[in-house]
């Protein structure tokens, strides 16, 4: 029996699609009936359609049976308006083809899937000018384009160099300042939505930019084949290899042959293998969730120069190569296959479940992440959920929630819809953090550092805080993997020698297996180097301090150890900063405040002002309020402190909070003039002391724990400068 195919499409007028032509010029060849139709055709009552049959030339209207396949050809926006109508026929037919969502919807999936989300170019959607600059002082060159641009247009190439901006577009090559390049961003988001990536070169040895357009299609077995594979080159000076925008396309072993010489071939292979493997992997996908089939797809892709493929995007049911004559080779892979489906609806269906319950097994058990520590717990929590959320849906816990109470509450928000979750273990005492793991268990553990904070509960001894610390990796699961500081000599004191798992260490000063190298203050945080899955990799966090360097590579390792790609961990190093951690307010007068009001310990005091001394370009006044729970260890670690205000040459010291003085004391002692040392235990009144010697581009430090309510300081002078 010959094979009756069905074109469903929303225009009415065959004469409109043009391919409808090839359409039914092919199916005759192949043996089958072929009509077109659109979704008003259908009578369900009669189970008839008033189809369009291409004869002798021209269309003619009949009534036709129901089909054994349809091909769907329209608008997937334009025939949900028929959803009811189509839903019903999808019952009874088997369709051909399946939307696969946009282009943002099949990142979504491939990033959440994992085996190619590292192939994917890292993409954020730009919610300010804020946002945008901080992307680009990760990667200095950037694409900023609208979320739904079409063929190429409103495309800018960004270069940051020496505090200028460099933007070309289609028409455009101009050099910003910081203040212009503000108001260009502000002008473009008012107007509609842009993301931006990384700029990824892929040109030619002549320099002209390209990509790959990889076209695969299901053929009469059911198997995907190669339809074509086509470099298309933009013209020289652009950016953009869209044909719509002047590019142009050639053969392909040309091109390779000219480009790579005598990796030609193995590069045609690689595309080869790279097409027909993402084709199989979206398939699974597709079956996956929703118990369909795919058939057809372009895929657009670079390669950079360590010949690299990225995917540019993937299009579901792609146009016909511009050349090369090749749409009746589409047209007779879409004919063959509809064949094959309308008489293997048993086989699919059995593919589908058998497709079901392999990657049923593979889910992975999630990772269930807890950090502990005295100091960096907050920090490293964001930037490592900031991370894992670029793949996956994370549960994070808020801000600064880190009780067992808290744990909970987190335990009972957490379910089935998340793939990782990152908590925040804190204590004050010995088995505290025992009754953490005992609500949420760990799989994987982070101990930023064992420092003074809560000494004072220990008997002024690190031991004990480390002994406390320990609980985690005692209640965690004794086969998962454990991040260590080797460069803070407390956390020696970890009870580490029962652990069975995996333990990996981060560091800047001793050997690690995450190691930060040539760490630097740039203008909005810092930048280190570090090598990450045998490369060399520039990465750059949006805050100050090499202490949080040390919180950037615990994430790193964690991340790494999950298998993201360096890409997307120099992406999700770009976090959301938690709120009064060194936060910097640039104020009236070119004055800065640094706020940094909301733990304060000994090591946090020394780090917030080596942060002060590398922002400062005139006056440095250091605020320093009272740190809590040291014991027996007060004075001893207030003089310390005190010592290290004289030795990095603070210009103004002022202490708040009972006993604060002695910091002040320590600072004179060390050759710090007494007329540049202030103590208040009044609040009005150091605030009125502010308002008098606070002048022109003084860059001032507001350091102290939550409860002395530091940050009440911080609100004032906001107001008043």
């Amino acid at each position: 029996m010959m094979t009756v195919i069905g074109m469903l499409h929303h225009r009415k007028d065959p004469v409109t699609v043009i391919k409808a032509y090839a359409f039914a010029a092919v199916a005759v060849a192949e043996g089958c009936v072929f009509y077109y139709f659109s979704p008003g055709d259908v009578n369900f009552v009669n189970r008839t359609i008033r189809g369009q049959v291409y004869e002798k030339g021209a269309w003619k209207s009949k009534i036709l049976p129901f089909p054994d396949v349809i091909y769907n050809a329209g608008s997937p926006e334009k025939l949900s308006k028929s959803k009811e109508t189509i839903d019903k026929l999808k019952q009874e037919i088997p369709f051909t083809t399946h939307s696969i969502g946009n282009k943002w919807s099949v990142n979504r999936r491939l990033k959440e899937a994992g085996e190619f989300s590292h192939y994917l170019i890292p993409t954020e959607s730009v919610k300010n000018p804020e946002h945008f600059f901080k992307f680009i002082s990760a990667f200095d060159k950037v694409v900023f384009k609208p979320i739904d641009g079409r063929k190429g247009k409103g495309i800018y190439f960004i270069v940051q160099e020496n505090g200028k901006f460099i933007v070309k577009a289609e028409g455009l090559n101009r050099t910003y300042t910081k203040n212009q390049m503000n108001g260009f961003i502000k002008q473009k988001l008012s107007n509609e939505t842009f993301i931006v990536q990384p700029y990824i070169r892929s040109v030619t040895n002549s320099g002209q930019v390209f990509d790959f357009r990889l076209h695969v299609q299901k053929n009469g077995t059911g198997n995907w084949v190669i339809t074509t594979i086509y470099p298309r080159v933009a013209p020289k000076g652009s950016i953009i290899a869209n044909i719509n925008s002047g590019g142009y396309t050639n053969y392909l072993d040309p091109f390779l042959e000219q480009e790579f010489g005598e990796e030609a071939f193995n590069i045609r292979k690689k595309l080869e293998f790279f097409s027909l493997s993402l084709a199989n992997h979206l398939d699974e996908l597709q079956m996956e969730k929703f118990g369909e089939t795919i058939d057809e797809i372009g895929v657009d892709v670079g390669m950079d120069e360590e010949r690299k493929l990225w995917i540019y995007e993937v299009n579901w049911r792609p146009g016909c190569p511009p050349a090369f004559y090749l749409e009746l080779d589409v047209v007779k892979n879409t004919i063959l296959y509809a064949k094959y489906i309308a008489k293997n609806q048993h086989a699919i269906k059995a593919k589908i479940d058998e497709v079901k319950r392999k990657r049923a097994k593979h889910h992975r058990e999630i990772p269930v992440i807890a950090i502990t520590g005295s100091a960096g717990k907050t920090t490293t929590k964001a930037f490592l959920a900031s991370i894992l959320s670029k793949k996956w849906k994370v549960f994070e816990s808020k801000d600064y929630w880190n009780t067992t109470e808290h744990t909970k509450k987190h335990a009972a928000e957490i379910n089935s819809s998340h793939q990782a979750v990152v908590l925040e273990y804190g204590m004050a005492y010995k088995g505290v953090i025992t009754e953490h793991c005992r609500i949420i268990q760990p799989n994987i553990s982070i101990v930023t550092n064992v420092g003074l904070a809560h000494v004072g509960n220990f008997g002024g001894d690190p031991r004990g805080v480390a002994k406390a610390k320990s609980e985690l990796i005692h209640g965690m699961d004794q086969n998962g993997v454990l991040c260590l500081n080797n460069d803070n000599a407390n956390s020696k004191f970890l009870e580490t020698d029962k652990f069975k798992g995996k333990i990996i260490t981060v560091g800047i000063q001793n050997e690690a297996d995450y190691m930060a190298r040539d760490v630097t203050y740039t203008d909005s945080g810092m930048s280190f180097k570090m090598t990450l899955q045998h490369e060399e990799i520039e990465m750059f966090i949006p805050i100050f301090g090499e202490h949080h360097v040390y919180n950037a590579l615990s994430a790193i390792a964690i991340a790494d150890h999950l298998g993201f790609s360096p890409i997307e961990i120099k992406t999700g190093l770009l976090f959301k900063k938690p709120p009064r951690r060194l936060t910097i307010y640039e104020c009236k007068d070119h004055i800065k405040l640094i706020d940094d009001t909301v733990h304060s310990h000994p090591e946090g005091v020394k780090a917030a002002i080596d942060v002060l001394m590398n922002l400062s370009t005139h006056r440095k006044i250091a605020i320093i309020g009272q740190m809590r729970e040291l014991g027996d260890l007060r004075e001893q670690e207030y003089q310390k402190v005190g010592s290290y205000v004289a030795k990095q040459k603070v210009d103004l010291l002022i202490t708040y909070g009972f006993r604060t003085e002695e910091i002040g004391n320590q600072a004179i002692k060390e050759g710090m003039h007494p007329s540049d040392v202030f103590h208040f235990t009044d609040r009005d009144k150091l605030h009125a002391l502010l308002l008098k010697i606070i002048q022109k581009n003084d860059t001032i430090l507001i350091k102290g724990a939550s409860k002395t309510n530091m940050f009440e300081t911080v609100a004032f002078l906001d107001r008043e400068l």
